[in-house]
């Protein structure tokens, strides 16, 4: 049997279905396995922030449409790219085990986050990542970017910009874990919700027959992550034009869920934090958002509908 995966054509996004091709054909050596290269509206579109593009699911609606379509019966995603409700006939089939969810400052000199000098130049487009930033140093200033790491990096390296934050997990993935120079931990910096998870996609008829080969794949404390840190979302209805994050972490048979909000500009922060049964994850993460409603969040995710992005930090 053939299995066809869709996949976007970044080094990255080929380097993550690389790695679990290999893993299946490790446990699977009867099965053939082919690439489907499919091009997203997010890989399309690089000169405009995401938060400006707007929608959720940027860089999968058209590896959706391949799999809905029949070009494709697998799709491996970054977890934290797709939206917490996937398309009608879809499922997630496998979750894996997490990579490093930290997000990472990167620097040309390797200096640290408080070292920084009073107006670098920090290249991220992320609200999220901007709003946490700004709450920790309001001296800084932000500068839109986007393109692939290889793209960010020369543009770090060229001097067009002072620092980068970027997530640990894909500089891990491509072998890139030197030009870390220093990680933020999670408590101070939320990460987006599922960083560090890979998702298998596929129809929902045909979990039967694809879930015991992914077996190998599916990870059940990456799945309660998951599970958690998904509910969250959907019960905020967040995505990328709005500074939200959330993480779940486990400790012994607990999982720990962390939530964040911010005004874009950093001028108003909530947080909460839940803990209870990794059994219970779904409504670990639906207290987690509650409280923050408990807070004030509708009234800032109301302001920010209102207003766009236009008054993120420059």
């Amino acid at each position: 049997m053939k299995l066809r995966l869709a996949t976007r054509g970044s080094k990255l996004a080929l380097t993550q279905t690389r790695a679990v091709v290999a893993i299946l054909c490790k446990a699977n050596p009867h099965l053939e396995f082919e690439e489907v290269i499919i091009k997203t509206l997010g890989d399309r579109v690089t000169d405009v922030p995401l938060f400006k593009v707007g929608g959720q699911g940027l860089f999968i609606k058209e590896i959706e449409e391949a799999l809905l379509d029949g070009r494709a019966d697998l799709a491996v995603h970054s977890l934290k790219d797709m939206p917490h409700k996937l398309g009608d006939g879809l499922a997630l089939a496998a979750v894996s085990a997490r990579e490093d969810p930290r997000d990472v400052l990167v620097t040309r000199d390797g200096r640290g986050f408080d070292a920084l000098s009073k107006g670098s130049r920090i290249g991220t487009s992320s609200l999220r990542r901007r709003a946490q930033l700004h709450s920790l140093r309001s001296d800084l200033v932000f500068s839109d970017l986007r393109g692939n790491l290889d793209t960010r990096l020369r543009k770090l390296d060229e001097g067009e910009i002072d620092a980068i934050v970027l997530a640990a997990a894909g500089l891990r993935r491509l072998g890139l874990a030197a030009r870390i120079s220093e990680p933020f931990p999670v408590v101070r910096m939320t990460p987006a919700a599922c960083q560090g998870l890979l998702g298998i996609e596929c129809r929902e008829k045909d979990l039967g027959k694809l879930t015991p080969i992914l077996a190998v794949i599916e990870d059940a404390a990456g799945r309660a992550s998951a599970i958690a840190e998904r509910a969250f979302l959907a019960r905020l209805q967040g995505g990328c034009q709005v500074p939200l994050a959330v993480h779940a972490r486990h400790a012994a048979n607990d999982l720990i869920v962390d939530g964040f909000l911010g005004d874009p500009d950093g001028s108003e922060r909530l947080r909460a934090e839940k803990r209870g049964p990794v059994t219970e994850a779904d409504r670990l993460g639906i207290d987690c958002a509650l409280e923050l409603i408990a807070q004030g969040a509708e009234a800032i995710l109301s302001r920010i509908t209102r207003q766009g992005a236009s008054h993120a930090p420059k």
